[in-house]
């Protein structure tokens, strides 16, 4: 079982900049790929930013140019760095990860409040 445990949400006026971190209770090189999702009121999770074992990352067109995904092996975390925040940024934020073997995993986080607002 894989525990993903998010933090550094929080409140941010427009323009400003948090840092998410996701803790990961097993090595971050045995998950295959992890990200970052998030859900807007109403709505489905979508896809924010991810990562893959190897280092290759991928975002959704709305944040690209804005926010970083990267990960630290060492203390098994991925962060996602967010600049220029704008108010339709303002979501609740979940951590995932994806182990493909032996067979496929889903694991997510709790999830972090963003809130963009001046």
């Amino acid at each position: 079982q894989v525990q993903l445990v998010e933090s550094g949400g929080g409140l941010v006026q427009p323009g400003g900049s948090l840092r998410l971190s996701c803790a990961a209770s097993v090595s971050i090189f045995d998950i295959n790929v992890m990200g970052w999702y998030r859900q807007f009121p109403g709505k489905q999770r979508g896809m924010v930013a991810a990562i893959t074992s190897d280092g290759s990352t991928n975002y959704a067109d709305s944040v690209k140019g804005r926010f970083t995904i990267s990960s630290d092996n060492a203390k098994n975390t991925v962060y996602l760095q967010m600049n220029g925040l704008k108010p339709e940024d303002t979501a609740v934020y979940y951590c995932n990860g994806v182990i493909l073997t032996p067979s496929p995993s889903l694991y997510w986080g709790q999830g972090t409040q963003v809130t963009v607002s001046s």
